[in-house]
């Protein structure tokens, strides 16, 4: 797999992983009771811990990416070949 198709593969997995990562541990105002500020959405977190949830899904995915590319280099999933003429 070349720099490219595997840049691609690492955000791919990063974007799945940060969707799975973002509704972890989020309070919201409704469950709090706390007014929401602006007439916001009552759904909405109070504290969304962005910071931390990009580094959570950063490394989580460095992990799954290390896997696949683990599994892909000893031969557990053969990918197929790229034809050479487009």
């Amino acid at each position: 797999m070349g720099p490219i198709t595997s840049i691609a593969v690492f955000l791919t997995i990063w974007w799945t992983v940060l969707f799975a990562v973002l509704p972890l541990g989020n309070r919201t105002h409704h469950e709090e009771r706390i007014p929401v500020p602006g007439g916001g959405d009552p759904g909405s977190p109070v504290n969304p811990n962005l910071k931390r949830k990009f580094i959570t899904t950063t490394w989580v995915s460095a992990v799954v990416f290390i896997a696949l590319m683990a599994t892909i280099h000893f031969g557990l999933i053969r990918l197929p070949p790229m034809p050479a003429n487009y």
